[in-house]
C-alpha cells in the first residue's frame, strides 16, 4: 500500500503513521470530552495524522490510479478525502489507523523469511584454522581449499564439509538431520559444515569449498526459496478489487444522473470499507490470540487466510508423523555368534554413524549395560552401510539388499521376512545378526491422515523424507498415504514443493531445520514441535507441542476465521451497498450516511471479535486409543 520506502527492521513508516493516528484519536477524545476548556482545540491533533498519514496515502492512491490497482486501500484513501471535504476528522484519521496497522501487520509477516535468512547467515562462522607445517593460522572461511587441514577445536562451528583424519570426539549434526542426536567421529568419519564439536579437538582435510559445502548450500536454496515464493493477496484486496470499482461507478451515477456532487460524496462516506479494512484484521488477531492459547504460534498472519485454500499436505516424516525414536525390538543371531558379542560390537561402531538406527543400537546396549570400544577404519559409502574394525574384527552393518555385494548373497534367504526398519550385522565376512526395528507413528497419525480429507478439503497427502525408501513407504502404507518420495535432500524437498504448489495450494509440516527451505517453498509452512529455532522462524505457524491434533484445531481455527471474517466483511459491503444505493437516490445525506457507515463497522467488528472465543469443539479429529504401529 504505501509506496515509500519501508525500514528493513523495525516497525517502519506504516508503524509510526498507526502510532501517530492512535496517539492523535486519544487525545482528540480527551479533549473533546474530558477537557471541555479546550474542546476548541480537539480538531489539532487530527489534522496532524491526516496531514502526515493521510498525504501518504493520498499519495499512494495517486499511484494507483496511474497504475490501474483497485483494492480496498485504494477507495480507503478516497474516504479519507472525502472525509476532509466532509470535515468527518475523526472518521478521517480512523481510516488512516485501520490501513496503517494492517499494513504493519503484514509487513511484520512478509520480514519473516529475511529473518530465517539473517539466523542462518549470524550462525555460519567466518574464520578456519588451517595448519601447515605444524604452524596453524587463522584464514577466512572463503580462504578454505580442498586438501587444507583444519584444526577444529572444542564447541566450534565446522567450517565446511570434509573428513576427520586425526582425534575422536562427537560432533552434533541436528541441524541438518532434525534429530538431537550426537554423532560420533573418528578418523575416517565424514563431518558437515554447521556442525557443532563437541569437548575434544578434531583434525579434518577439506573436502569441498565453503560455497559448495552443506550449510552454504541451506542458505543457497532457502535464499532462492524466498526469492521465487509469491507475495500472496490479502483477503481484504481480494474482496476490495470488485467492491472499490463498484463503489466508485455508484458514486459517479449518482453524481451525473442528479448533478448534484454531495451525494458522490454521500455514496463514497457510506461506501468507506471499514469491514474490510478493520473486521477482518478484527477477526485475524482474535485467531492469533486463540491459537496462542492452544500452543499454535502464529508467526505469518497470511497462513491463517491461506490455510483453508491448500489442496496438498507435505508431511516430513521422521519427528512429524512419527515420534522420532526408532527401538530395538528383535535380534536374530546367526552362526552361533553371542548375541551381546554382536550387540558390543555393532554398537561400538554405531557410534560413528548418523544413522537413525544407530541411535537405536545405542540404546539397547546401554539397556544390557555393555561397555563399549573404540573403532578404527571407519567408513560409511553411501547406500552401503556402515563399515570398520573393532576389536580385531572387521564389521559391517547394512541392508539386506547389500548381501551380493559382500558375496553373501546366498543367506538373503534365511533372513526373517516382514516389512519395517531393519538392518544386517556382518563380522568377518560372515553373517552374525539380523536387527529389527520400530520408529513408531504417533497415536493420532492415520486418524488424522484420514480426517484430512473429508473435513478440511484436502485432495492430496504425501511424504516427502530423507529417510529410505523402505522406511518412508514402510510407514506410508501404515497410516494410509499412498505417494512417497524418500532419500531428499533439502534442494530435492524444496523442488517438489513448488513443483506441487505450481498445481494447487500447498502446506508443509515438518520438524527439522532441513525443511526450512521447504517450508519457506511452501503455500504455508508449519514447524512442529521447537527441535530449531530456524525451522520457526521459517514456518507461517509454530506448533509448540508435538501433537498433531494442535495441528487439527489450527486448521480449524483458521477455518472459523476465514468463515466469520466473510461473514463481517461480505455482510458489511452488502449494508454500504444497500445504503450506497439509498444515497444515490437522495435519501441519505452524507452525514446520515456516516452514521450509517459507523453502525455497520460496528456489527461487522463485533461479529470478528466472536474469533478471540474458544468454540465448544476445538477438534473433531477422530481419536483411536488402539491405534499401533503394526509390523
Amino acid at each position: 500500500m504505501i509506496a515509500l520506502a519501508q525500514k528493513k527492521d523495525g516497525i517502519g513508516i506504516e508503524g509510526y503513521i498507526a502510532i501517530l493516528a492512535i496517539i492523535s484519536i486519544t487525545v482528540h477524545l480527551v479533549l473533546r470530552y474530558l477537557i471541555p476548556d479546550f474542546q476548541t482545540y480537539s480538531l489539532y491533533p487530527l489534522y496532524i495524522t491526516l496531514a502526515v498519514g493521510g498525504g501518504i496515502l493520498v499519495f499512494d492512491l495517486a499511484c494507483k490510479l496511474v497504475t490501474f490497482k483497485f483494492g480496498s486501500d485504494l477507495l480507503a484513501g478516497m474516504s479519507i478525502v472525502t472525509a476532509i471535504l466532509l470535515e468527518e476528522y475523526l472518521a478521517g484519521s480512523l481510516v488512516v489507523l485501520m490501513l496503517s496497522g494492517g499494513e504493519t501487520l503484514e509487513n511484520y509477516a512478509i520480514r519473516t523469511a529475511s529473518r530465517t535468512l539473517e539466523a542462518l547467515t549470524k550462525r555460519a562462522p567466518t574464520t578456519a584454522h588451517r595448519k601447515k607445517s605444524d604452524v596453524i593460522e587463522d584464514i577466512s572461511v572463503d580462504k578454505i581449499v580442498i586438501g587444507d587441514t583444519l584444526l577444529i577445536f572444542p564447541h566450534e562451528i565446522c567450517p565446511v564439509d570434509g573428513e576427520v583424519i586425526a582425534g575422536n570426539g562427537v560432533m552434533d549434526e541436528s541441524y541438518l538431520t532434525g534429530e538431537p542426536f550426537l554423532i560420533s567421529k573418528a578418523p575416517g568419519s565424514g563431518v558437515l559444515s554447521g556442525s557443532i564439536n563437541g569437548d575434544a579437538s578434531l583434525t579434518v582435510k577439506a573436502t569441498k569449498l565453503a560455497q559448495d559445502s552443506r550449510y552454504a548450500k541451506i542458505m543457497q536454496v532457502m535464499s532462492e526459496s524466498e526469492q521465487k515464493r509469491p507475495r500472496m493477496r490479502r483477503l481484504a484486496d481480494q474482496l476490495g478489487a470488485w467492491y472499490t470499482p463498484l463503489a466508485i461507478i455508484i458514486a459517479i451515477l449518482a453524481w451525473l444522473i442528479s448533478g448534484n456532487a454531495v451525494r458522490f460524496l454521500a455514496v463514497l462516506v457510506i461506501a468507506t470499507p471499514c469491514p474490510l479494512l478493520i473486521a477482518i484484521p478484527v477477526a485475524i488477531i482474535g485467531s492469533i490470540s486463540l491459537c496462542a492459547k492452544r500452543g499454535i504460534l502464529i508467526k505469518n498472519p497470511i497462513v491463517l487466510e491461506q490455510i483453508s485454500q491448500c489442496k496438498t499436505m507435505i508431511f516430513d516424516k521422521t519427528g512429524t508423523l512419527t515420534y522420532g525414536k526408532p527401538t530395538l525390538t528383535n535380534q536374530t543371531i546367526y552362526n552361533k555368534r553371542n548375541s551381546t558379542e554382536i550387540l558390543k560390537l555393532a554398537a561400538s561402531m554405531e557410534r560413528y554413524s548418523k544413522h537413525p538406527l544407530a541411535s537405536a543400537i545405542l540404546e539397547k546396549a546401554a539397556e544390557e549395560n555393555i561397555n563399549l570400544i573404540d573403532a578404527q577404519q571407519i567408513n560409511e559409502p553411501k547406500g552401503a552401510g556402515l563399515q570398520g574394525a573393532v576389536d580385531g574384527h572387521e564389521v559391517i552393518i547394512t541392508s539386506r539388499k547389500q548381501l551380493d555385494k559382500f558375496g553373501l548373497g546366498k543367506d538373503i534367504a534365511v533372513l526373517p521376512q516382514g516389512a519395517g526398519l531393519e538392518c544386517v550385522v556382518l563380522v568377518d565376512h560372515q553373517l552374525a545378526a539380523h536387527y529389527r526395528f520400530r520408529d513408531s507413528p504417533r497415536a493420532d497419525s492415520q486418524s488424522f491422515i484420514q480426517h484430512l480429507l473429508p473435513k478440511h478439503g484436502f485432495k492430496k497427502v504425501m511424504i516427502v523424507s530423507g529417510d529410505r525408501e523402505e522406511e518412508v513407504r514402510y510407514l506410508a502404507n501404515s497410516v494410509g498415504i499412498a505417494e512417497v518420495y524418500a532419500g531428499k535432500s533439502p534442494e530435492e524437498k524444496v523442488d517438489i514443493v513448488m513443483k506441487e504448489t505450481q498445481y494447487a495450494k500447498t502446506a508443509y509440516l515438518g520438524d527439522g531445520i532441513n525443511d526450512a527451505p521447504a517450508l519457506l517453498a511452501a503455500t504455508v509452512g508449519i514447524a512442529f514441535g521447537r527441535n530449531s529455532d530456524i525451522t520457526a522462524e521459517a514456518a507461517g505457524a509454530v506448533i509448540m507441542d508435538s501433537a498433531l491434533e494442535r495441528v487439527d484445531e489450527f486448521l480449524h481455527i483458521s477455518k472459523r476465521m476465514r468463515t466469520i471474517a466473510l461473514q463481517s466483511a461480505l455482510g458489511g459491503m452488502a449494508l454500504s451497498i444497500i445504503g450506497m444505493i439509498i444515497a444515490a437516490f437522495g435519501f441519505l445525506p452524507p452525514v446520515a450516511g456516516a452514521i450509517s457507515q459507523e453502525v455497520i463497522d460496528v456489527i461487522a467488528i463485533m461479529n470478528s471479535l466472536r474469533t478471540i472465543w474458544k468454540p465448544a469443539i476445538m477438534s473433531d479429529m477422530p481419536l483411536s486409543e488402539n491405534e499401533t504401529f503394526v509390523a
